[in-house]
């Protein structure tokens, strides 16, 4: 590997903020579809339950890519081996990444960058300008919305609460998609 192959891999372990037991492993421009894909792995490392914390074993590795904020004209895309642990309590679980929420293909930068923007235009308007489908834009609002239910613990917890915050989301003639 060359010297300016490892700056760059250094350059994007800052950007992201990957730390151990996660380093960047890789950096590739791909010009034909428009991306950077930072390749990321776990080191192996404090391998914890997610449920409980207890150490566990590896069970194996799945790969994951999410959507992170471009890089200049391209996609940046990470990509990373994400572990899977073995618990003597929980079973099998997925070991929690530190860029991104679970069953999210976005980073937790880039959905607040979605949702920043879903304050200024509709859903279709995010979705067409960030090159995004609606179900992926809307997807990111109703995280978006369950994390705020948790984190003020708002009455009306629950599938009733969130179709009433996203009731209260989308009656804001702003988020109008006609």
């Amino acid at each position: 590997m060359g010297e300016g192959a490892r700056r760059d891999w250094e350059l994007y372990a800052r950007i992201l903020g990957i730390e151990a037991p996660w380093r960047v492993e890789g950096v590739e421009l791909n010009l034909e579809e428009g991306e950077v894909v930072v390749q990321v792995e776990h080191t192996g490392g404090g391998l914890r339950c997610p449920e409980c914390g207890r150490d566990g074993s590896r069970y194996d590795t799945r790969q994951h890519r999410w959507r992170h904020l471009d890089t200049c004209q391209y996609r940046t895309i990470l990509a990373a081996g994400v572990p899977r642990v073995e618990c003597e309590e929980h079973r099998v679980r997925q070991v929690r990444v530190p860029w991104g929420e679970e069953r999210s293909r976005f980073t937790a930068i880039y959905e607040a960058l979605i949702l920043d923007w879903l304050q200024h235009a509709s859903i279709a308007g995010v979705a067409e300008m960030m090159g995004l489908s609606w179900d992926e834009v809307d997807g990111v609002m109703r995280r978006g919305v369950e994390r705020r239910q948790e984190q003020q613990k708002l009455p009306g917890e629950g599938a009733q609460g969130l179709k009433g915050s996203r009731y209260l989301w989308l009656k804001n003639p702003r988020h109008m998609d006609w």
